[in-house]
C-alpha cells in the first residue's frame, strides 16, 4: 500500500491533488509524514487502523472533502474542527483577517456576521488580543462548532444566535464590522466542484438570482448606524458583483479604502469606512 496506489481511488482529483489529499489524511488522521510512508508505515498498520482507513477512504471516493473526512482544517496557522454544518474555511478569507488587522485599533470592538466555524473571529481575537470580538450566526450546528474551537484554541468570542437579515437596533455600537456572508447565486451552480456543491451547507453558501447582494446590503445597512466614526466594514465578496458591491457601499455612505485582488485578478476582499 502507497500514496499512488490510494491516490489512484480518487479519479474526480487531478494526480498531483489526490495524492496531496491522501498525505492530508494520513497526516491529519495516522500521525504519519512523508518520510513515515516512505518508510513503508502504511503496511505496518494494525488491523484496525486499516479498516479505519479503508473507510475514510470509501467516503473521499464519494466525494466528501478531505476536511470533513478529518474533521480539520488549516486557517492562519491554526487548526479549526469543522463538520457538514460549517463551510471549509478558505486561505482567501485570511486576507480578510488581515485587512481588519490592519485598520482596526488595539482596543476595537469587532462583530463577526456569519461566523461559522469561528474562524475570523476565533483568528481576530487571537491577533488582537485588546480587541473585543463577538460573532453572529443563524445556525446553533455553527455556533456549537465554533464555540468548541474558540475553546480549544484559547480564543474569547461572545457567540450570538442573530439573523443577519433582521440585525438588532444599534447605534455607533462597533468598530469594525466583517463579514463573509452567502453570496453565491443558485445559476452559479453548474461551474460549482462537485465536492463542495454536494457536502458543504447551501444556507452558508447560496442566495437568490435576483438578489446576490441580499447579506452585502443588509449588512451595510445595518453598519451605516451601528459603526462608530471611521468604524471599518469588510467584506469578502463574490467577484462577478465587485462592482454592484461597491455601488451599494457608497449609497450607504461608505468609502472604499482598501481592496485585494486574488491571484487570478478578480477583486474578492473590501475594507470601507462611513463618510
Amino acid at each position: 500500500m502507497n500514496i499512488t496506489g490510494l491516490a489512484k481511488r480518487l479519479p474526480q482529483y487531478e494526480e498531483q491533488e489526490a495524492r496531496s489529499i491522501v498525505r492530508l489524511l494520513l497526516f491529519d488522521v495516522f500521525g504519519l509524514t512523508l518520510t513515515d510512508i516512505c518508510g513503508g508505515a502504511l503496511d505496518s498498520l494494525g488491523i484496525e487502523e486499516q479498516g479505519r482507513l479503508e473507510q475514510l477512504m470509501r467516503q473521499l471516493e464519494e466525494g466528501a472533502p478531505v476536511q470533513y473526512v478529518t474533521g480539520k482544517a488549516l486557517f492562519a496557522d491554526r487548526t479549526f474542527n469543522v463538520r457538514p454544518g460549517v463551510l471549509i474555511p478558505r486561505p482567501e478569507t485570511e486576507e480578510l483577517c488581515q485587512m481588519v488587522e490592519r485598520h482596526s485599533p488595539k482596543q476595537a470592538k469587532v462583530l463577526d456576521i456569519g461566523t461559522g466555524s469561528g474562524c475570523i473571529a476565533i483568528t481576530l481575537a487571537l491577533n488582537m488580543p485588546q480587541a473585543s470580538v463577538t460573532a453572529w450566526d443563524i445556525s446553533r450546528e455553527a455556533l456549537s462548532i465554533a464555540e468548541e474551537n474558540a475553546h480549544r484554541l484559547g480564543a474569547t468570542v461572545d457567540f450570538q444566535l442573530q439573523d443577519a437579515l433582521s440585525p438588532p437596533e444599534a447605534e455607533k455600537k462597533w468598530d469594525v464590522i466583517v463579514s463573509n456572508p452567502p453570496y453565491i447565486c443558485i445559476n452559479e451552480q453548474k461551474d460549482m466542484e462537485p465536492h463542495v456543491l454536494n457536502h458543504e451547507p447551501h444556507q452558508a453558501l447560496f442566495v437568490p438570482d435576483d438578489n446576490p447582494l441580499l447579506f452585502y446590503e443588509a449588512i451595510t445597512r445595518y453598519a451605516a448606524h451601528a459603526l462608530r466614526p471611521q468604524g471599518l466594514l469588510a467584506f469578502e465578496i463574490n467577484p462577478l458583483y465587485a462592482t454592484e458591491t461597491i455601488t451599494m457601499m457608497n449609497s450607504y455612505g461608505f468609502d472604499i479604502r482598501e481592496t485585494i485582488e486574488q491571484a487570478d485578478g478578480h477583486l474578492r476582499t473590501i475594507g470601507a469606512m462611513h463618510s
